[in-house]
């Protein structure tokens, strides 16, 4: 197994964005363009988890500066 499927931060960020996935589906965005999407804006999702935002206000601001 590797490491980083232990380090319970990386396990977070990775479920925090796919709740982010799953809200920017509920407001339209098809599956694959949300994940795409997501990986394209990685570092600022990623930022954005580190600084505390919830999932949905991180899907509201990314759906907002679009």
């Amino acid at each position: 197994m590797p490491a980083d499927q232990n380090d319970p931060d990386l396990q977070a960020l990775l479920q925090w964005c796919a709740d982010v996935e799953g809200l920017l589906v509920a407001a339209g965005a098809s599956r694959e363009e949300a994940q795409a999407y997501i990986e394209q804006e990685a570092e600022w999702f990623t930022d954005q988890f580190y600084e505390g935002l919830t999932p949905e206000q991180a899907a509201k601001a990314s759906l907002n500066d679009q």
